[in-house]
């Protein structure tokens, strides 16, 4: 019997009984569905009237559009999320005790304030007219401080001795931020990054506090104001919007994946040169006399043989 480091294996008896309660709990998750579906279908919530709405040129037109403003929205805020962020991240890390506070006392109290708050108050106070930008500012706001957390867990997690030695090589402080601890800091954090932005994603739907026509406000429109059998076609509006919204998270955790896979592969570092062949000094074999071309070693500096008496 293996053991794991955090948990002891389960033996028979514990496995059996662990295969009870799944089998037990997804018997009653499969009986709610079971019930949620007769209740709505008695209802006539699932009536395939309800779902010929969307066959409709102009509803699926304003669902078209509601998803290109919410692509637009989360891009601003995506990109302003991962500025500020990074501007964040590194003065918290400053060294200059105003430039820490102030950024300290930024991602702390933006972080406390429920983001809904955050978007109304920047649409009423500051754009009025331009929802669009008040929603990517208040979503840029948030997901700012939060990004910058992350990104400053992985500036801490990088080795020291990497910072001292660049440092020992004459480096300043911002070419050691920038070339060796952010590049680092961006890969080992790149999944949690990227779950943030999904998050990103589907806060957009926040805007409808502010009456952007993005996803959750158009399907709020449709579903108010068309009537199927004298009902709301509520719950089939939900479903495909949710389904949409489901989609392009999938869609963004795949651009993430294949990125992170991209970078896994990517060839990093200085590659090793080959090894020339030794050049030879001129004058090192040879000693201070002038050789005979022979090489017998006789010449003008060698030495005399002694002269042998009869």
């Amino acid at each position: 019997m293996s053991a794991s480091v955090l948990y002891d294996a389960p033996g028979p008896k514990a496995a059996v009984r662990n295969r009870i309660y799944a089998v037990a709990g997804t018997l009653a998750i499969l009986a709610l569905i079971g019930i949620s579906v007769m209740r709505l279908s008695e209802k006539g919530h699932l009536a395939p009237e309800m779902w010929d709405i969307f066959n409709y040129a102009g509803i699926r037109q304003n669902i078209a559009d509601a998803v290109l403003a919410t692509l637009k929205a989360f891009g601003l805020a995506a990109i302003g999320s991962l500025i500020l962020g990074v501007l964040l991240a590194v003065g918290r890390l400053s060294d200059h005790k105003p430039v820490r506070w102030f950024a300290i006392t930024f991602i702390e109290l933006f972080r406390s304030i429920p983001l809904l708050i955050t978007i109304y108050a920047i649409w009423v106070g500051f754009l009025t007219d331009y929802s669009m930008w008040a929603l990517a500012l208040g979503l840029s706001v948030y997901n700012g401080c939060v990004q910058a957390e992350v990104l400053r867990a992985g500036i801490n997690s990088v080795p020291k001795g990497q910072s001292e030695a660049a440092y020992a090589l004459g480096m300043s402080k911002t070419q050691v931020m920038v070339t060796v601890l952010m590049p680092q800091a961006v890969r080992a954090m790149l999944p949690t990054i990227i779950s943030q932005l999904v998050v990103t994603l589907k806060d957009t739907s926040l805007g409808f506090i502010i009456l952007y026509p993005e996803l959750l406000q158009t399907a709020r429109l449709i579903a108010s104001n068309t009537q199927v059998n004298f009902q709301y076609p509520y719950v089939s509006t939900i479903a495909v919007i949710g389904t949409i919204y489901v989609a392009m998270c999938l869609l963004l955790s795949a651009l993430a994946t294949w990125i992170e896979k991209r970078g896994r592969r990517a060839k990093t570092g200085i590659a090793v040169a080959a090894a020339a062949e030794p050049a030879e000094a001129p004058g090192v074999l040879e000693t201070s006399g002038t050789r005979n071309p022979e090489g017998d070693g006789a010449g003008p500096d060698a030495p005399e043989e002694p002269v042998r008496k009869s």
